[in-house]
């Protein structure tokens, strides 16, 4: 991803709102699977991280863009936000 394309996504990411959040549970199977089929459904999604959860938010970025194959856009303060590039048919962002 080209920081032309990152600085796109980012200025997408502003006006959305986190539709997950991460609690003391931290990272669950069941999360996992919730953040890809919202990837597969929107592409861009924010994510919130508690105050009760203890892991650091870029660690969660990484380890959750692994198991869903998706890129980290930004990660500030305890929000994330990740994009996973749909299928051609149903592609809903295009990247300059």
């Amino acid at each position: 991803m080209t920081t032309k394309q990152r600085a796109y996504l980012k200025s997408l990411a502003m006006t959305m709102d986190p539709i997950f959040q991460i609690g003391k549970n931290s990272m669950t199977p069941e999360l996992t699977r919730a953040v890809d089929e919202a990837l597969e459904a929107r592409e861009l999604i924010k994510v919130s991280v508690l105050q009760n959860c203890a892991d650091d938010p870029r660690e969660l970025a990484a380890m959750l863009a692994e198991r869903t194959r998706s890129q980290v856009v930004q990660v500030i303060g305890k929000k994330i936000v990740l994009y996973r590039e749909g299928k051609k048919e149903k592609k809903k962002i295009q990247l300059p």
